[in-house]
């Protein structure tokens, strides 16, 4: 093998090229940066704008420390791809982050909600012609730092319990609102709900016009929450369903057990040896809902478990799940399915913590980590859009069959693609390598954006 001499050409390359996808995307999103200028103006130096956008161009390289800027001084290619005029310093960025996290809160939402408008992405439409909306917690480990809200999960590490919402299954992000880690699931809740279900109710009537299926853990379960649920159902509004897991809370599992024992018009079910399963439906009623609401109950009694083992005593798994959804349309079985593929929203948990760096948050303060979760649901959306359009068709990069792609591999596939930035004839071109066996999908991509948004 013949050794490689290394050598620094005179012209400038970048290893990140899929930010002139990036860019047009945020071109979508100009009318929000403009009211961002206006609500915060500078009058000399970096503008706010400027700060979002030079954050989000980390974000969707997987980079959340604000020091990662300091690669890009001087960087030509990276303020023309995303839109920026003045390129700020690590300590700058960190510096106005810091200073207007609070009022940036406002301009969040619409940041992300003008995107998906206009972006009109494929959000994933159940089978059954729902489309999900999956809202959960998860924790962020920030052991052994002192930044603010850090305190003890329900997972026993020391760091933040974000809530986050995702419409559709291919996950695109609604909010990640960071919260203490020592707050409870349904704490404050009302008031994410007030955010996020006016906006999936716009979003699904711009889009699939499809009703909307509320999808939460046993943490959720809560009256209140789901009679303001149910006040987002008029005749005006996109319908509202939902299906929150059951929290049996002091119930005697027991008690129940040898309830359905004594009936003998209990159907059990028996999957293999040792193990058999019944499932029910109850009416549940709650104040303030007309509507009819039911809860559906599964037990499993195991005698054996699943290595074989005889257990002395049965062992009783009592669970269930309280809908809107209508017995008619829905068997208690379907229920359980519907519910059992909420799972699929852990991944986007993962996601976050790994491709997007966010196990561990850039700043001491509260407000301003706040601000850089918001705008990861930002890049997340950015990376999804990405996908959907890039991955997907025929001159893709050979990967294998998949309704969704990862944030890393559509990082992998167009963002980390290298690139020269050429100017010729008061024109910048773009070059990519010959041997580039993504650049197909790229151009296509890339000349569809510059059509949809210029």
């Amino acid at each position: 093998m013949r050794s490689l001499i290394v050598k620094q050409l005179d012209y400038d390359l970048t290893p990140v090229a899929g930010l002139s996808l990036v860019g047009h995307h945020l071109k979508r999103l100009e009318p929000v940066f403009k009211r961002i200028d206006e609500a915060l103006p500078v009058r000399t130096g970096v503008k706010t704008s400027d700060i979002v956008r030079s954050y989000v161009g980390l974000l969707v390289q997987g980079k959340s420390d604000f020091e990662a800027i300091e690669s890009f001084r001087g960087d030509k290619f990276y303020k023309q791809s995303l839109g920026i005029d003045l390129l700020p310093s690590g300590v700058r960025l960190r510096q106005r982050m810091d200073a207007h996290a609070g009022e940036l809160f406002d301009f969040l939402q619409p940041l992300i909600e003008t995107l998906l408008h206009r972006g009109s992405p494929d959000y994933g439409v159940l089978p059954c012609g729902w489309l999900p909306l999956d809202i959960d917690t998860f924790a962020m480990d920030n052991s052994g730092t002192v930044k603010e809200g850090v305190g003890r999960t329900y997972t026993g590490v020391d760091g933040y319990c974000p809530l986050a919402a995702y419409l559709g299954s291919h996950g695109m992000c609604l909010e990640l609102a960071l919260r203490p880690g020592v707050q409870h699931s349904a704490c404050e809740t009302q008031f994410n709900l007030e955010r996020v279900l006016p906006m999936a109710q716009r979003l699904s009537a711009a889009g699939p016009k499809a009703p909307i299926l509320l999808r939460k853990d046993a943490g959720f379960d809560s009256a209140e929450l789901m009679r303001q649920i149910e006040s987002y159902n008029r005749s005006d509004l996109v319908r509202v369903d939902w299906l929150i897991k059951w929290n049996p809370r002091c119930t005697d599992v027991a008690e129940v057990a040898a309830q359905r024992n004594a009936d003998a018009r209990t159907p059990w079910e028996h999957p293999r040896q040792g193990k058999r399963v019944t499932v029910w439906e109850e009416a549940s009623c709650i104040d303030g809902i007309e509507r009819p609401v039911r809860r559906v109950l599964r037990l499993i009694e195991r005698t054996i478990d699943a290595k074989g083992q005889h257990l002395i005593q049965p062992e009783f798994t009592l669970e269930g799940w309280t809908t809107s959804l209508s017995a008619e349309a829905f068997t208690a079985w379907h229920i359980i399915a519907l519910y059992a593929d909420h799972g699929t929203h852990e991944q986007f948990h993962s996601e976050f913590k790994t491709d997007l760096d966010l196990q561990r948050l850039p700043s001491g303060k509260f407000d301003t980590n706040y601000v850089v979760c918001a705008l990861a649901a930002l890049a997340m959306n950015i990376l999804r859009l990405m996908g959907q359009a890039g991955l997907h068709g025929p001159d893709a990069p050979v990967r294998h069959p998949a309704k969704r792609r990862r944030l890393k591999t559509v990082m992998q596939e167009l963002v980390y693609r290298a690139g020269r930035l050429i100017e010729h004839g008061r024109r910048l071109v773009l070059g990519l390598g010959a041997n580039d066996r993504a650049a197909k999908a790229f151009m296509r991509v890339h000349g569809e954006l510059f059509g949809a948004c210029g």
